[in-house]
């Protein structure tokens, strides 16, 4: 199905090959050699990167000008899980139509049986996909804007997942002294107590070892999230704020906009705006991100889970991408990052997850349209309310902020006492 898709979508300069890289997990071996025998004999090429970051996948296809990137990786999600993530022939992430166009031609595929497919035209192409992805990142860096980096000490946790080799290898090359977390993959210890979603060992480590700066990655490695030399883990929101006021202070904030989503804090905002520049909010989702951005000009965006996207540099999010940017910005600024972290205001955020029998539509609630508005109206500019429905599970997620955390958790009782008496919630 996924050859038949290229076949269909083929454009001009695209060269028909697929580029496929995969994290760490013991499963994905056997997903890439499955689809590599499968896309050899439809006639197209694989152009095999093996364990490297996700955002490496997209830079390689725009590097071989491929009609198809594939990341084999379940990110965040344990071992026992993993799954597909596919870039178009510009490196960037699928859109929703373009992958129900898939869906349903995989569907007809499975319905007709046996595919009759073409003979081979070619064999696989070996390629070092680390190497290449090292050496492009490095690239888009004077060496004078990193020279900070050198005898800098800094904890690296890999979470034995796809940055293992490469991030390491970087830093590295920049002369840092480096503490090594997570870097002995085994096939099953990816995200296992350590990474993103775990940085406890990271701040922990960073204060044993006196560091300057830690360092976490997600599974697939288009996250990052940092620990400042204090051992506070910073904020996705206040490191965003971070790099748009630094690029505001070097006028290069493209657009003059940052791009972020909903869910992020609405000091961000207060604080942008502050100094000058705009910020642009759009769903979640860090491909809804990508697209504002290339839509509107800018070069900055991201999430507050920690996917940063610096567009003019790779088109999708990029953890080591952003660390090596945050390094940029720590050797620009001269100061340390729990300073540049205190110029971001961010309000006060208490969020609640009501598990629903039904998604009624919150329209379709008078009761509950009514406590909503008034708690619009005390919060007014100073304060949001975020309410919404779960995209993959059965609940109800709400997010108050407000100019104190006493005046959020009120708001927020009056919003979840309402929600449970209008959804049936015991």
């Amino acid at each position: 199905a996924l050859a038949r898709y290229i076949r269909s979508k083929a454009s001009t300069g695209a060269t028909g090959s697929i580029v496929l890289g995969r994290d760490t997990r013991a499963s994905g071996l056997l997903l890439e050699r499955a689809l590599q025998a499968g896309f050899e004999k439809a006639g197209l090429s694989v152009v095999f990167l093996g364990v490297v970051p996700t955002p490496a996948v997209a830079m390689a296809v725009l590097e071989h000008s491929a009609s198809m990137g594939i990341a084999l990786t379940a990110s965040h999600n344990p071992a026992s899980d993993n799954g597909i993530k596919l870039f178009n022939q510009r490196g960037e992430k699928y859109s929703v139509a373009d992958e129900a166009e898939l869906e349903d031609l995989i569907d007809q595929v499975s319905d007709a049986g046996d595919t009759e497919y073409l003979p081979s035209a070619s064999t696989l192409t070996e390629y070092t996909g680390a190497d290449f992805y090292q050496r492009a990142l490095l690239s888009n860096f004077p060496s004078e804007s990193l020279k900070g980096v050198r005898g800098m000490k800094i904890v690296l946790d890999c979470v034995n997942g796809a940055t293992y080799q490469t991030a390491p290898s970087v830093l590295n090359a920049l002369g840092a002294d480096l503490v090594l977390i997570g870097v002995n993959p085994d096939g099953e210890n990816i995200n296992s107590a350590v990474g993103s979603e775990c940085p406890d060992l990271l701040a922990k480590t960073v204060l044993a070892e006196g560091a300057a700066l830690g360092i976490a990655h997600d599974g697939d490695g288009d996250r990052l999230v940092v620990c400042d030399e204090r051992g506070s883990i910073v904020d996705g929101d206040a490191l965003l704020g971070v790099f748009a006021l630094s690029a505001l202070r070097r006028q290069s904030l493209a657009a003059n906009t940052l791009v972020v989503t909903v869910q992020s804090n609405l000091g961000l905002d207060h604080t942008v705006l502050a100094a000058g520049g705009c910020v642009e909010r759009v769903s979640v989702g860090d491909r809804n991100v990508a697209e504002k951005m290339r839509s509107i000009g800018a070069h900055l965006g991201g999430e507050s889970s920690g996917h940063i996207l610096f567009s003019n540099l790779c088109p999708t999010g990029d953890g080591l991408l952003a660390a090596l940017s945050l390094l940029e910005v720590l050797e620009y600024e001269g100061r340390t990052l729990s300073e540049l972290q205190a110029e971001v205001q961010l309000f006060p955020q208490v969020t609640q997850n009501l598990r629903v029998k039904e998604k009624i539509p919150l329209e379709d609630l008078p009761n509950l349209q009514k406590a909503i508005q008034e708690v619009e109206a005390e919060l007014a500019q100073n304060g949001r309310l975020l309410i919404r429905y779960s995209g993959t599970e059965a609940k109800l997620r709400i997010l108050i902020e407000a100019e104190s955390t006493k005046l959020a958790d009120q708001l927020m009782q009056i919003i979840v006492t309402e929600a449970c008496i209008s959804l049936s919630i015991p």
